[in-house]
């Protein structure tokens, strides 16, 4: 079976060096401007106080589905979403596989107030850069694109930026990755090689996540990402610890995305 996420790095990688070519670090950061200076939001403080706990996830497609939404227009989705209760936005810019852009983030940026994650395939320093310059307040890091030491550096370069870092695993095994700059752990339920989802992964980790971070320091605020389509799922779920959860397909298949978040919010809150 072809694994899908090495397929993403492998095209990833080329499309960083290609940006860096096409705009040095220096001349995207002159662009940049006072965007660099734009105070931050808290995504993890957002999540917190919130009784529902909602990422609500803007996405056009994806390696397994397709096109679920191919002329949604981000800045009335992510308006939508704010307005229908959302904790924080995150949006996917990556082109080839998920029909995203930086131009996304900027966008939503433009229109709405609540933390935007940026979600991708972080590999290098230049993509955390890109992405506080188009007004990002968090970033996705995923251990299973990354060295333990890589995940380091980057997740203490996102704070130097004064963005927050959300560490996405998938296994116990991955739970090494984390590091005094983790705001937020998120399971991933979905496989990142054969993109399989099972919401069960999310109840399998829980105890182990939390006795992990027992041990620690630092206490990152739990996140459930993707296969949730039920608020019952999402109950159960806080009832072993998660406070954050990630939701994009739910949502983006349907012809009005924010009014079915309301619609979940809604009924999740009854």
């Amino acid at each position: 079976m072809k694994d899908i996420l090495q397929e993403i790095i492998a095209n990833k990688r080329i499309e960083v060096e290609r940006q860096k070519e096409a705009v040095a670090l220096q001349t995207l950061l002159g662009l940049g401007g006072e965007r660099l200076e734009r105070p931050t939001r808290s995504m993890r403080a957002s999540l917190a106080a919130s009784p529902a706990g909602i990422i609500a996830e803007f996405k056009r497609k994806s390696p397994s589905k397709g096109w679920l939404h191919p002329d949604a227009a981000v800045a009335e989705v992510a308006s939508a979403y704010e307005k229908a209760g959302a904790s924080a936005c995150s949006v996917l810019t990556d082109s080839l596989f998920f029909g995203g852009s930086l131009s996304d983030l900027c966008r939503a940026r433009s229109r709405v107030d609540l933390p935007l994650l940026r979600k991708d395939f972080i590999i290098d320093e230049y993509q955390l850069y890109q992405a506080r310059v188009m007004g990002a307040d968090a970033v996705l890091l995923i251990a299973a694109c990354l060295t333990t030491e890589k995940c380091r550096v980057l997740s203490e370069l996102a704070h130097v930026l004064n963005m927050e870092v959300l560490l996405e695993i998938h296994s116990e095994e991955e739970l090494d990755y984390l590091n005094p700059d983790i705001d937020m752990l998120g399971v991933n339920n979905r496989n990142l090689g054969t993109f399989h989802t099972d919401v069960e992964n999310s109840f399998r980790l829980a105890e182990k996540m939390c006795a992990c971070v027992e041990t620690k320091n630092y206490s990152p605020l739990l996140v459930s990402e993707s296969g949730i389509s039920r608020t019952e799922t999402i109950l159960r779920l806080r009832e072993v610890g998660f406070r954050g959860f990630l939701i994009g397909e739910t949502f983006m298949k349907t012809g009005q995305p924010g009014k079915t978040l309301s619609a979940f919010i809604g009924e999740l809150l009854c």
